[in-house]
Parts: C-alpha cells; sequence; structure tokens
C-alpha cells in the first residue's frame, strides 16, 4: 500500500512586510507493502521488480522535493529574487505534483496487479492443495498396489511350488502308469492264456460230462440187469431144484456185476467231483 501525504504551504506576503520568508514546500513519501502469502515465484518477482521501480521512482520525486525544499531555503536568502523564484517553484511543484500523481496512478495499478497476483496465488495454493491431495492419494494408490504385488507374488509363488509338487506327482503317476500298462499287459496275457485254460477245461468238462452221462447210463443199464438177475434168481430159486447147477454161475454173474455196478458208482462219484471242482475253479476266475 502507498500512501502519498503533500503538504504545501502557500505564500504568505504581506504588503507592509516585503521581506517576509517565502512559503516552504513539504512532500512526503510513505510507501508500505501489504505482506502477502507467496505465490508463484516468477509473478512474484515481477510484481516486487515493479514495486521496487516505482519505489525508485518515488524516491527520486522525494530527492526533488528535498532539493525543492533546500532551494526554497535558497530563496529566503535571496528575498530580491523571491517573486520570480516562487513563481519558477510552483511551476516546477506543480510538475512535481503531476508527476507523482502519475507515479501514483502507476503505484494503484501495480498494486491492483499485486491484488490479482495474490488471487492467482491463492488459486495457485488451493491448486498445490488438491495436487497435494492427488499425490496422497496416489501414494495410497501404489502402497495397495504394493500390497497387490506382494500378494500376487506369494500366490505366484505358491502356485509355482504346487506346480512343482503336480509336476513330480505327474511323474510318480506315469511310472506308476507304466508299471500299471506292464501289469495290464502280463494281465492281459495271463488272460489270453486263461481263456485258452477255460476252453481247454471247458472242453473237458463237455468230455467228463458225457462221460457221466455214459457212465450213468450203464449205471442204469447194470441195475436194470441186477433187477432182471435178481428176478431170475428168485425165480431160480423157486425152481433151485431143477437150477442147483447154475447157482453158483448166476451168484458169481452177480458179484462180478455188484463189483462193476460198485466201480461205476466209484467212477460217477470221482467224476462229479472233479465236475464240481471244475465249476469251483471257473467260479472262481
Amino acid at each position: 500500500r502507498v500512501i502519498w501525504t503533500h503538504h504545501a504551504f502557500g505564500r504568505h506576503r504581506k504588503a507592509s512586510a516585503p521581506g517576509a520568508e517565502p512559503a516552504t514546500f513539504l512532500l512526503q513519501l510513505h510507501i508500505s507493502v501489504k505482506p502477502h502469502r507467496p505465490a508463484g515465484a516468477a509473478s512474484l518477482e515481477a510484481v516486487k521488480r515493479r514495486i521496487k521501480s516505482l519505489q525508485e521512482q518515488a524516491d527520486a520525486a522525494e530527492d526533488r522535493a528535498e532539493s525543492l525544499q533546500k532551494e526554497l531555503l535558497a530563496e529566503r536568502k535571496a528575498r530580491e529574487q523571491a517573486e520570480g523564484d516562487v513563481a519558477s517553484l510552483n511551476r516546477r511543484i506543480q510538475l512535481v505534483e503531476e508527476e507523482l500523481d502519475r507515479a501514483q496512478e502507476r503505484l494503484a495499478t501495480a498494486l491492483t496487479k499485486l491484488e490479482e497476483a495474490e488471487k492467482a496465488a491463492d488459486e495457485s495454493e488451493r491448486g498445490m492443495k488438491v495436487i497435494e491431495n492427488r499425490a496422497m492419494k496416489d501414494e495410497e494408490k501404489m502402497e495397495l498396489q504394493e500390497i497387490q504385488l506382494k500378494e500376487a507374488k506369494h500366490i505366484a509363488e505358491e502356485a509355482d511350488r504346487k506346480y512343482e509338487e503336480v509336476a513330480r506327482k505327474l511323474v510318480i503317476i506315469e511310472g506308476d502308469l507304466e508299471r500299471t500298462e506292464e501289469r495290464a499287459e502280463l494281465s492281459e496275457s495271463k488272460c489270453s492264456e486263461l481263456e485258452e485254460e477255460l476252453k481247454t477245461v471247458t472242453n473237458n468238462l463237455k468230455s467228463l460230462e458225457a462221460q457221466a452221462e455214459k457212465y450213468s447210463q450203464k449205471e442204469d443199464k447194470y441195475e436194470e440187469e441186477i433187477k432182471v438177475l435178481t428176478d431170475k434168481l428168485k425165480e431160480a430159486e423157486t425152481r433151485a431144484e431143477f437150477a442147483e447147477r447154475s447157482v453158483a454161475k448166476l451168484e458169481k454173474t452177480i458179484d462180478d456185476l455188484e463189483e462193476k455196478l460198485s466201480h461205476a458208482k466209484e467212477e460217477n462219484l470221482d467224476m462229479h467231483q472233479m465236475l464240481d471242482q471244475t465249476l469251483m475253479e471257473l467260479n472262481n476266475l
């Protein structure tokens, strides 16, 4: 803020006092700069330079005013030239006042620009706060991303570990698979052998069944013959007086037939046991 104070005292002359002292002129310049918040370095430096220039102009004007005051003091000593010098001095004072007015206008313009610069500085400060807030949010976001990155690295390491474990298990499984395939091939070969054995056993079973049926038929035939012979024996006994010589022969024949029957029964029993065992083996397969 610039305050101009101008004190001018006109000439006071009296007709009865031709030796009166000429008027004195006092010019004071008070310049004070309102403190303001720091803003952009470039704009504030420009404003400061303008203010400094105006201060220099004001100092120069003050120096000129002091020079005029000295001239006025010198005029007191030269009363014979007072009127001409005072008129000239008044004209010079008027010029100085006009110059001071112009300087004051320039200073007012500078103050206006300074206020605008302060407003711009305020806007810049608000913008800086917005940028700082954004920077804080960006830092928080970066911290969150760093945490997420650490978690992703941990997940990736865990995935690599699981992959290696699965790869090891896969190698083991592949080895088991090869051994299983070998066992399967052996099983298939054994199965083929068993199928061949089954065919052989089936053929043998059919043969045994045929033999069993044959022996069963023989058994039935022998039983029938025994029955016939028994009937004949009974009939022969009733006619014993007529067939004493044939009794021994018939008894021998009966013994032979009973022995054959017993032997056939044993063979038939063996065949049934063999057949049951074969069926059990087939069921176990």
